[in-house]
């Protein structure tokens, strides 16, 4: 909004329609196509393209990322289900929501730091204790992670509280031999960025997990992992931050590999013992599964 403002006086009749229309109706023009744009606002698609180079993007696709990443938590919830229903319109509901997962992977995949996440795992493998914090539909990916870490290291606490005090509750014993790892999505959760605060503030390692470096708590973390999550009616895909959390998961076992062996040695020697598995006759002696 601010290069659209600072360019203004010196774009063409057709550019300050395109202008207008994007500080009007940003909610719609944010998932537009250049020629969907063009159409809409009475020009031609070139000139959109123009329009975008113009304002200091490297082509269309780099300022409808822009516009995207700037409404995603500013949307309300009814908007952003009129904006997806314009988006599908007649379309297949689950083609659709499957290519925007797949889009948001190949994103994830472009955009993320390789060296944060590398760091991230060597952190997490010789922290003291792992804090995990994520609120809303984030609590899940932190839930689903703490469970694995925990499996494998036993060291994990997973926090889901709302309330304050109990949040700081939870997080005095935390020090510089600690890892807390925050995760937030659009509508981003200012408790989230505040106890990463807190965590930094008390020497821990930091590891943020979102999906934009516009993000509160990017620049609140030493590790920051990008996870695109495009925006699905009232939810947020969270395909590629699973799957970030998935690599994640992996990359300790492989990390701390023996550790890992003696742990899932005792665990099925206990699953098997104590019946926790249903065993059939497709089952190892080691109650493993031949077909799996």
């Amino acid at each position: 909004m601010k290069r659209v403002e600072t360019y203004l006086p010196r774009f063409s009749k057709g550019q300050k329609k395109i202008a207008e229309y994007i500080r009007t109706e940003y909610g719609k023009a944010a998932f537009m196509t250049a020629a969907k744009l063009g159409e809409t606002v009475g020009v031609s698609e070139s000139t959109v393209v123009r329009f975008a180079t113009e304002i200091g993007y490297g082509g269309y696709p780099k300022l409808q990322q822009a516009m995207q990443e700037m409404i995603r938590d500013k949307l309300t919830s009814l908007q952003r289900i009129e904006v997806s229903q314009e988006r599908i319109g007649n379309g297949s509901v689950i083609e659709h929501v499957l290519n925007s997962d797949i889009d948001n992977i190949r994103q994830t995949i472009e955009e993320t730091s390789p060296e944060d996440f590398q760091q991230a795992v060597k952190v997490l493998c010789n922290a003291q204790t792992v804090y995990i914090y994520g609120l809303r539909s984030s609590s899940t990916l932190a839930a689903f992670l703490g469970y694995y870490l925990n499996l494998l290291f036993g060291n994990v606490k997973v926090i889901s509280t709302a309330d304050r005090a109990r949040l700081y509750e939870e997080l005095h014993r935390i020090n510089e031999n600690d890892v807390m790892i925050g995760i937030t999505f659009p509508r981003y959760s200012q408790h989230v960025a505040t106890a990463l605060q807190f965590a930094m503030d008390r020497k821990a390692k930091v590891i943020a997990i979102s999906d934009s470096r516009n993000s509160p708590i990017a620049q609140t973390s030493d590790y920051f992992l990008l996870a695109r999550s495009g925006m699905a009616t009232i939810v947020d895909s969270l395909v590629a931050p699973l799957s970030i959390i998935n690599a994640l998961i992996v990359a300790t076992v492989i990390e701390r590999k023996k550790d890992v062996i003696d742990t899932f040695t005792d665990f099925e020697k206990i699953w098997q013992n104590y019946g926790v598995y249903n065993m059939t006759p497709d089952h190892t002696e080691h109650g493993e599964n031949k077909h799996e």
